[in-house]
């Protein structure tokens, strides 16, 4: 592992659904797995701090194996000669000290270190997920100008100047084709920052008022892309989409779409539950995606 002194080179936040690059380091796992490292990938991983977008679907091939299904990719981390993989990385990435890398799992006889490997991303996958992934930050932009309101004391603000509810209330957020599911968490530390629980009891108004919102900006359209300062993979990345009302710069590692031209409808839902005394709130987002989807 001694080799290994830069991060994996990534390309999918310019959209590459393809790339080729050389295995750096093969390492045996249980089961009959390995996590093949390459020095260049197109294929997006699950962040292991921010699990919120899952890793793409695709393949690997070489001259030696062929084709091989790629089961999973996770974030890995080395630090003093040894990898860490996903749930087992201490720390988040971009931490000094550390050299943060693209795991690609497969299930079998694996890569040689040298070989030159192509990777091949199901494109339709991808594409399903970078829309819902657009829809996801569009939602929470339209929940935080929905709740502008609803404080009765200044807090941070998001994207577009309102009140960041999105950020300080969510708790857990999952990305799947087309859909996106997001839970908050309404509690005493919520109530501190000055957030009025009552303005969430009528939660079909809220959902009315958000999906009106986002009617416009689909209808509107606007350019979206993500900004980064080098290909490596823990390099900052931003989402960045210019709406009518301004444009976002919004941190994230994600895949998107790239325009939101390319979103005919989204929609979102509430359910709210008791959870240790807290209130929880649902946020279910829907999209349909239109012809001009690409990944």
């Amino acid at each position: 592992m001694t080799l290994l002194t830069t991060d994996t080179t990534i390309t999918y936040p310019d959209g590459a659904t393809t790339s080729t690059g050389t295995v750096i380091h093969v390492e045996l796992l249980s089961d009959g797995l390995s996590a093949v490292l390459l020095d260049t990938t197109a294929f997006h991983p699950v962040d292991t701090a921010w699990p919120d977008q899952p890793a793409d679907h695709g393949t690997i091939t070489t001259e030696a194996q062929g084709t091989q299904a790629i089961v999973d990719a996770v974030t890995g981390g080395i630090h003093d000669g040894r990898l860490f993989l996903g749930a087992d990385l201490p720390v988040r990435t971009g931490t000094e000290g550390w050299v943060f890398v693209v795991a690609h799992i497969v299930d079998g006889p694996a890569p040689a270190i040298g070989d030159i490997a192509r990777i091949d991303v199901d494109v339709a996958y991808r594409a399903a997920l970078s829309v819902a992934h657009t829809a996801c930050h569009l939602a929470a932009l339209a929940l935080d100008a929905a709740l502008a309101a609803a404080w009765s004391k200044p807090v941070s603000a998001d994207a577009l100047g309102n009140p960041a509810f999105d950020s300080l209330a969510i708790r857990t957020s999952r990305i799947s084709p087309h859909h996106s599911v997001d839970i908050y968490r309404i509690g005493k530390s919520l109530r501190r920052k000055g957030f009025i629980p009552t303005s969430l009891d009528d939660l079909d108004a809220v959902a009315n008022q958000i999906n009106a919102q986002l009617a416009q900006w689909v209808n509107a359209g606007g350019a979206v892309r993500i900004e980064r300062g080098d290909n490596a993979l823990s390099a900052r990345r931003t989402w960045v989409c210019v709406l009518p009302g301004g444009r976002t710069d919004i941190p994230c590692g994600g895949t998107h779409a790239h325009d939101l031209a390319e979103l005919s409808a989204v929609i979102t839902s509430f359910t709210a539950t008791e959870a240790d005394g807290a209130l929880e709130l649902t946020m279910e987002t829907v999209v349909s995606p239109t012809t001009a989807a690409r990944p």
